[in-house]
């Protein structure tokens, strides 16, 4: 075998090179692809050259570095505790800015009379049931005799509306506050969640304490977490399975390394076949927990498969560039046959299950709308599936059809492109007062809610996604590719539906991944932990600007985030785009 060169170590700038702590940055691995860094030669001792004693290429220790990075001399205790206490800190400031006057408006708000009704309706049946007419003034006071007996079509599936349904379990369903305690209660753990994500992305402390911070303070993030609508646990669900990915990512070549290293033994030389396409690496369980997170996501929206299919092949491209970096021979048939089909198995048909466990409901119903179809309907070709499936498939049919046809008008509709400056948020509410109605001490005043975000947050992130094709582009760096992968799966799908009614609030799916965009920037602004002081401070002042800033703004735009009663005027200069009116 000779000698071996030791692939793929990232010196990438320095964005990812932990700002956050004093101890020196460990270099990351490699990731060849679209979502990936590229490879370079690198050693533990770079005065030692380009190559490797074989009987040290594949010791365990020589393997993790390649593929994860040189490990890290052990934090302080002090250290190791913000590792969870600042997202912490994050998720508290943003559960503040959910859960305070949530209750208010105490009627439905925009699409809430859709989906909080439905969820009064599984409480009582399990399935979805028609209205009577004018049913919204009845239930706004807490009076349900408007619910029917006859079951309702509906084309969105049913885990965001059993969310829903959870809070109104716990409180009452004539709460306001349990109307929208499940979407505020998502909304907080999302911000912890991304806090913890960026922390493992970046390994810094203060880049995931600065996510969490954005996606804590943003209003479109507070204004969905504030009303109970379905997107918002579409964001989350996809959320926790980008998390989940993240951690098989580094599972997957920690069991790589153990496995090549076992089959090295103490003279450090892997047999030869071993080495074609390299070991099994036996059931993957955060794959399965992805895989679980993307049926529950697609089981809030059909959107849902976006995710599922970016991330999958996220994954495997992550296995095929681990194998090559570990020196395997035919690394991409390796990886197709050993990890592939696994990875498959792990998350496509784990996510199918799921999500037809989401239906059990519908299933256990006798008279939810078309659950007799296949009885009515029988098929000789297809009469060996059981009526309730096919029942299933044909109210999935129907649904599909709305979907792809719908382009009914409405003045909140937006195009995709331009929810990348925000051109046409949603006005969810808006409540006009005299003068001394409500508490209102001007001529006229407002309470509004509506979905326009965090300029600088959401124009800024416009230009970090931008900066990230390049960057991706010129370093490969496997962080950058990531991000792009998850923005483009909860964006490009929409661009396809030009004529379709879509609104700018479905953009939360994807508002995470804008938010690691404008992270990995600032860290390439704050610098390395080498790099000089002047260079260090000089990056430290621009971000804490930015931050001041972003904080600044959200409390000026708050008010109309959470439905505060102010003067006409002041919501006027809020305005700050004449499509936003």
């Amino acid at each position: 075998m000779g000698r071996v060169q030791s692939q793929a170590m990232d010196t990438a700038p320095a964005a990812p090179d932990n700002p956050a702590h004093d101890e020196p940055p460990a270099p990351k691995s490699g990731d060849g692809g679209p979502t990936a860094e590229p490879a370079k030669a690198s050693v533990a001792d770079p005065a030692k050259g380009w190559v490797r004693d074989p009987a040290r290429a594949f010791t365990q220790s020589s393997l993790r570095a390649r593929l994860l990075g040189a490990r890290r001399p052990t934090s302080p205790v002090n250290v190791r505790l913000w590792f969870w206490l600042a997202p912490a800190l994050t998720a508290v400031i943003g559960g503040l800015l959910r859960f305070i006057r949530l209750g208010q408006p105490p009627s439905l708000v925009f699409d809430e009379t859709y989906y909080i009704k439905d969820a009064y309706s599984y409480l009582q049946s399990g399935y979805e049931r028609n209205w009577a007419e004018k049913a919204n003034d009845l239930f706004n006071q807490g009076i349900f005799t408007s619910l029917e007996s006859t079951a309702e079509y509906v084309v969105h599936p049913p885990v965001g509306k059993w969310m829903i349904a959870f809070g109104m379990w716990i409180f009452g369903s004539d709460s306001t506050f349990g109307w929208r305690f499940t979407a505020a209660l998502v909304g907080t753990l999302s911000v912890f969640l991304l806090a913890l994500i960026a922390q493992k992305m970046f390994q810094s402390t203060i880049l995931g304490a600065i996510a969490g911070l954005l996606f804590a303070v943003d209003g479109h993030a507070i204004v969905q977490s504030r009303t109970s609508l379905l997107d918002i646990f579409v964001m989350f669900f996809a959320l926790l399975a980008f998390g989940a990915v993240l951690m098989d990512r580094d599972d997957g070549r920690r069991r790589l390394a153990a496995k090549l290293a076992a089959l090295a033994g103490a003279d450090g030389r892997v047999p030869a076949k071993e080495l074609l396409y390299g070991p099994w690496l036996g059931i993957r369980w955060w794959r399965l927990a992805a895989g679980i997170a993307l049926g529950l996501c697609i089981g809030t929206k059909w959107s849902g498969l976006f995710f599922l299919a970016a991330f999958g092949l996220m994954s495997v491209i992550w296995d095929l560039n681990a194998r090559r970096i570990a020196g395997i021979k035919y690394w991409v048939l390796g990886s197709v046959w050993k990890d592939g089909i696994v990875a498959f198995v792990s998350m496509v048909p784990v996510a199918a299950v799921t999500y037809l466990a989401t239906w059990t409901g519908w299933l256990l119903s006798r008279d939810a709308y078309d659950r007799n179809w296949g009885a009515e309907n029988p098929s000789g070709t297809w009469g060996w599936i059981p009526d309730s499936l096919r029942s299933l498939w044909h109210y999935h049919s129907t649904a599909y059809n709305f979907h792809t046809g719908l382009g009914s008008d409405h003045p909140y509709k937006s195009n995709a492109w331009s929810w990348l400056v925000m051109g046409r948020p949603t006005s969810f509410y808006v409540q006009n007062y005299e003068a001394g109605q409500g508490g209102c001490a001007a001529e006229k005043c407002t309470a509004a809610i509506t979905s326009v975000g965090n300029p600088l947050i959401w124009w800024g992130g416009t230009l970090a996604i931008l900066f990230l094709i390049g960057y991706w582009i010129a370093k490969r760096d496997w962080r950058a590719g990531a991000i792009l992968a998850g923005f483009a799966a909860g964006f490009l799908p929409w661009i396809f539906y030009p004529t379709r009614t879509i609104f700018f609030f479905y953009a939360i799916a994807y508002e995470p991944f804008i938010i690691l965009a404008i992270v990995l920037v600032l860290g390439l602004i704050l610098g390395k932990v080498g790099d000089p002081p002047w260079r260090r401070q000089q990056g430290a002042v621009i971000v804490g600007i930015f931050l001041v800033l972003v904080v600044a703004v959200s409390a000026y735009f708050y008010p109309l985030w959470a439905g505060e009663i102010i003067s006409q005027e002041y919501w006027r200069q809020h305005m700050w785009l004449p499509s936003w009116i």
